[in-house]
């Protein structure tokens, strides 16, 4: 059973990672919702912004011009969260492949294995939160601009929603979440709790062999 949900644990974590990645480095985190001309698609990434012509599908970008340069608070904060989330569960997968039962790096050292595996699984919990607040915040964000300008009654014709990248870096930042709990919770007790098993029945069969060999004694 654990060693069922190492791999698990494992696959969603390798699978959330790349997901997160995937929505670090897309380019439509905010997407047109209503374009009354329905000529073109924009979406608007942490990198660029994208435009695709409805009509021949020809697809056009505009880099950023500096990616140190004055940006909103939302795309500046967005790529430093997911980033480090990136680079957090990366790191967790390198440890968590180690620690894994099935792997004979440290084959001799069982608990060294499950210290490595419940250290990924808290580097992993660490950076899917950064994951889940980064793309919340930034979902958060576009509904609160758009909400500023009906407030105003300023209407641009076009307003954005968060669009498919937002979707995968949540994804990506839950999926971490599960597998670390996974990790650093079940699985720490299922394989706390096959030890003590084992341990409990040479005590009690020890006991059944010393209580024969005092009645043979006795009867000698």
């Amino acid at each position: 059973m654990a060693g069922v949900l190492q791999l698990a644990s494992f696959c969603v974590a390798l699978l959330s990672t790349l997901l997160l990645i995937a929505a670090t480095w897309t380019d439509c985190w905010m997407v047109n919702a209503d374009d009354s001309l329905e000529v073109s698609h924009r979406c608007r990434g942490l990198w660029r912004e994208c435009v695709t012509n409805m009509q021949d599908g020809v697809k056009t970008c505009d880099q950023y011009d500096s990616i140190l340069g004055e940006h909103p608070l939302k795309i500046v904060a967005t790529r430093a969260l997911l980033i480090t989330a990136d680079i957090l569960s990366g790191f967790a997968l390198i440890l968590m492949v180690l620690g894994l039962d099935c792997v004979k790096v440290l084959k001799d050292e069982p608990q060294v294995k499950l210290k490595m595996r419940s250290f990924s699984g808290l580097v992993l919990g660490v950076g899917s939160v950064l994951g889940l607040v980064g793309s919340i915040w930034y979902a958060i964000d576009v509904y609160m601009e758009r909400a500023t300008l009906l407030l105003h009654g300023i209407f641009l014709g076009v307003h954005y929603d968060f669009g498919w990248s937002c979707w995968l870096g949540m994804a990506g930042a839950a999926g971490c979440l599960a597998a670390s709990v996974a990790l650093t919770c079940c699985l720490y007790a299922l394989t706390d709790a096959g030890p003590s098993r084992r341990s409990q029945r040479p005590v009690h069969h020890s006991r059944i062999v010393t209580c024969k060999m005092y009645a043979f004694a006795s009867r000698v």
